[in-house]
């Protein structure tokens, strides 16, 4: 039975890795900065969204961000979900989390458990906690630090960066 259990979670684990293909993971604050935070184009806004698997309201607003994603699908429009999980759960937990939820924005790993040496690079105001929406568009940024309800909510925020 043991070898049975594992047999079906290898095959989960491999249709997961099918499906979501390979997920980058940033061992590095930096790292991901220099791909996702710096030379932004004028004309397209950007959503950047820090969440984890084990954290309830970032399950919450996901599917908020998800249909927000493909509602803009075509258009000047980027977003980035952060996973905070270790990088260990990525195969583990995450692709599966994914998977599951039918999760197909673009999601990466971000493995710094360092925070107190970049958290005052995402925003100098954020406490540490989860989740954390930064909107993007140029060199204007706003962070919000709170949960989101709806995409409209989102929405609302988005339009405040057009300004």
């Amino acid at each position: 039975m043991k070898n049975l259990k594992t047999i079906l979670s290898i095959l989960l684990l491999i249709t997961s890795v099918y499906s979501f293909g390979q997920i980058k993971t940033y061992a590095t604050f930096d790292e991901f900065e220099g791909d996702y935070l710096k030379n932004l184009s004028d004309d397209t806004v950007y959503v950047v969204n820090f969440w984890a698997t084990w954290c309830a309201p970032c399950i919450a607003e996901l599917p908020y961000f998800e249909a927000l994603n493909k509602k803009n699908e075509g258009k000047n429009f980027k977003m980035v979900l952060v996973n905070m999980d270790s990088p260990k759960s990525t195969e583990s937990r995450v692709i599966p989390f994914l998977s599951k939820n039918k999760i197909e924005t673009e999601v990466v790993v971000l493995g710094d458990s360092k925070t107190y040496k970049w958290i005052d690079k995402v925003d100098p105001s954020w406490s540490g906690s989860i989740p954390i929406t930064i909107i993007l568009k140029g060199n204007k940024k706003h962070f919000y630090e709170k949960d989101y309800e709806s995409v409209e909510e989102i929405e609302a925020d988005i339009l405040k960066i057009n300004n």
